[in-house]
């Protein structure tokens, strides 16, 4: 068998051998390709994607769109709906090439830039979506803590009255998360994650229409927040210097709430063969992205409503700690229990990417290819491979401790979102697709695919200024791991 592995030399062809021998059969239970049968559909990419988009990043939209106001908050928010599934389309496909649907798969986001551009632009891509991934991967560990230290924190005033001192450190719980992420990060690929990405998109809706009832209970309860059409005004809500800041941040904001084309390509490889998968994924992408954009302008647009001028960076604990506490607590459990699937989502490729390398640098190391059968009740045979093991486990742990020294939410989340933004949503779909198209310079399509690039380059920039100019000024006052909440 080990001899048959290092023939074939791929880790997929491995994996499709093992499988293959469970079954009964040789390579039985393999697709065209040699890898294992895909088995998803657009429902289940639309979960992958739900579950990528619905993140953490609604929670900061209130604040956005207090930033931007009635009129810019709402506008923003659907054009990045437009880019983004824009972009999803011309990016869904260039998962095969040179034909979007006869064409040579490309199983990764660096192999369809390999294909269709290459060069410098193929670093360039690893850089970005990989640097991104882990981004993700560390943001989603600081809102987890938050979300379970507010758990706690709410308990703490119901038990011992408002007045209680109840502070309480992130890190043990960014640890538990950590703890959680160990364990999940086995799960051996992105084909084996559907039902992870079914429970995390339930999830994502339970808390996005509770946060969006406990706001319309808010503004039908009186005690009117100020809002305007142009958002925080100067001199009485921020300064001058902090209006422009913060404006910019939100574009961050936003660009982080629509931070899923660095998977997307991962995704659409669990689409089954059978059917084109480009239209297979271009309509889970208009499900996901549609779904997605109704939620952000209803939790956006009603947490400012509900809050004002004065949102919070996260609309969820801007209701207190109080009363009712038992839902606030459902609330955030339910983001705890979504991030833990959504931290994997990300986290897949990352893994995937590493691994691969290591087999292809030293195909023959015991250590790196040798997988060991483990008989688990009620599941079966479950193959453990060491190297996996040790080096996931490496990996969850680096995250949390960056977590634990920089634990900033809205900072980061903009930063994170600013700086993929560009490149990933909106330049490499652009660019394959002119290259793929042999479209003429110059010509009225390409003129305006670049126009749309150029201005996309300039919302990246300014959102990451902001974001910098606020995590800066985090900084000054912050000591790591003493922050309590």
């Amino acid at each position: 068998m080990a001899k048959e592995m290092q023939a074939a030399g791929s880790l997929y062809v491995e994996q499709a051998d093992v499988e293959g021998y469970e079954n009964g059969g040789f390579r039985k239970n393999v697709d065209d390709d040699g890898r294992p049968n895909r088995t998803g559909t657009w429902l289940t990419a639309s979960a992958h994607i739900i579950t990528a988009v619905i993140g953490s990043g609604v929670l900061s939209l209130a604040w956005a769109i207090a930033q931007l106001g009635w009129v810019g908050g709402p506008i923003i928010l659907m054009a990045f709906s437009f880019i983004t599934f824009f972009n999803s389309t011309l990016l869904a496909d260039a998962y095969r090439s040179p034909d979007p649907v006869t064409g040579k798969r490309n199983y990764t986001y660096m192999d369809a830039v390999r294909a269709n551009l290459g060069g410098w632009k193929v670093t360039f891509c690893g850089i970005s979506q990989y640097a991104n991934l882990v981004g993700i991967t560390i943001g989603y560990t600081i809102t987890a803590s938050i979300s379970m230290v507010a758990v706690k924190r709410s308990n703490c005033y119901h038990k011992n009255g408002h007045g209680a001192k109840c502070e309480i450190s992130n890190n043990p719980y960014m640890i538990l998360f950590a703890c959680i992420q160990i364990l999940l990060s086995q799960i051996p690929n992105f084909h084996k994650l559907s039902w992870l990405s079914v429970v995390a998109a339930v999830m994502s809706f339970a808390y996005s229409l509770i946060g969006l009832g406990l706001s319309i209970a808010k503004v039908a309860g009186g005690g009117h927040a100020r809002t305007s059409l142009t958002g925080t005004t100067v001199g009485v809500d921020v300064t001058a210097a902090q209006k422009v800041w913060r404006a910019f941040q939100s574009l961050g904001d936003i660009a982080f709430a629509y931070a899923y084309s660095t998977v997307l390509i991962e995704i659409q490889d669990t689409i089954k063969s059978g059917h084109p998968e480009n239209k297979a994924m271009k309509k889970a992408s208009f499900i996901g992205i549609l779904t997605t954009t109704l939620f952000y302008l209803l939790c956006g647009c009603v947490g400012y409503a509900a809050f004002g001028n004065d949102a919070p960076g996260n609309f969820l604990t801007g209701f207190g700690f109080y009363e009712p506490f038992w839902l606030i607590d459902v609330a955030n459990v339910c983001i705890a229990i979504h991030l833990i699937g959504a931290y994997q989502v990300f986290s897949q490729p990352i893994f995937s990417f590493v691994e691969k390398n290591f087999r292809q640098r030293w195909p023959e190391n015991k250590f790196i290819i040798s997988e060991h059968a483990v008989n688990i009740p009620f599941y079966g045979a479950y193959y453990v491979n060491i190297f996996r093991l040790v080096w996931r486990t490496l990996y969850v742990i680096v995250t949390a401790i960056v977590a634990m020294i920089f634990p900033f939410f809205n900072d980061f989340l903009g930063l994170i979102g600013a700086a993929a933004f560009w490149p990933l949503t909106v330049y490499f779909p652009i660019e394959m697709y002119i290259a793929r198209s042999k479209m003429p310079k110059y010509s009225f399509t390409w003129t305006w695919l670049k126009i749309l690039s150029s201005a996309c380059f300039v919302v990246s920039i300014l959102g990451a200024a902001g974001s910098i100019e606020g995590l800066i000024n985090s900084l000054k006052t912050y000591k790591p791991f003493q922050t309590e909440q």
